[in-house]
């Protein structure tokens, strides 16, 4: 479903409908304003790790978010919360994130973790790289707990990437719009992959390493950022 830039819209809209719970209460505050500058819009940084890409048939296992505004990321804002499951973890998804049946017996309830999120989220704009994962997950949640899902306006510093290839004309394989892969691109330091908090993190700085290299930032409105689809 492609985001029109008219986010605003979407949330007025989807307000009138919906019922009082956490969904109806994320969206009661208004998204920030797109014509605003990208520096002074309060953004919150996020990534899943899951056992998988398909949201209805997949699981999460840990959600790891982070604040940023005016170029600064929060770190007093940071949560990693992982996911409760009863069910066995499969071995490739031991072996990648190095969470085990045992870690995931001490997590919190999904219930509990999305609730927290929508708290989180209110006013903000989501930011994640491959954004389509989180947005898609966090999507399937909110409908298996509540029967419906909200707008959720993102930034998805993959696409960003993307588009500056493409603005370039310059041929770049998948491999290049990986996140590590950016980052050394933008000369920001290795971090160890695949724990949703420092993937957060990592985001974050990509953000504001690209933000930085187009110049002139301050300028620059939000909407030139939010992801269409």
């Amino acid at each position: 479903s492609f985001l029109t830039p008219n986010v605003e819209q979407q949330r007025l809209n989807q307000l009138k409908k919906l019922p009082d719970g956490p969904v109806r209460d994320y969206l009661e505050t208004p998204f920030p304003d797109l014509k605003g500058s990208i520096y002074s819009t309060p953004i919150v940084s996020l990534d899943f790790e899951t056992t998988g890409l398909d949201p209805k048939r997949d699981h999460l296992l840990s959600a790891g978010y982070v604040e940023m505004i005016d170029e600064e990321i929060k770190l007093s804002t940071a949560v990693h919360r992982l996911v409760q499951t009863k069910q066995d973890l499969p071995e490739e998804s031991v072996v990648i994130h190095g969470i085990t049946d045992d870690i995931m017996a001490e997590g919190s309830k999904v219930k509990t973790i999305v609730e927290e999120m929508l708290q989180a989220f209110k006013g903000k704009i989501i930011l994640a790289h491959h954004a389509a994962i989180e947005r898609n997950f966090l999507t399937q949640a909110c409908k298996n707990l509540y029967g419906h899902a909200p707008v959720l306006p993102m930034i998805d510093t993959l696409e960003l990437a993307r588009q500056w290839f493409d603005r370039r004309q310059m041929h770049f394989s998948p491999h290049e719009l990986r996140l590590y892969a950016l980052r050394e691109r933008h000369h920001l330091p290795r971090y160890q992959a695949h724990n949703a908090l420092v993937d957060a993190l990592a985001t974050a700085e990509l953000l504001l390493a690209i933000i930085e290299y187009m110049g002139n930032a301050h300028k620059i409105p939000l909407k030139r950022f939010i992801n269409k689809r």
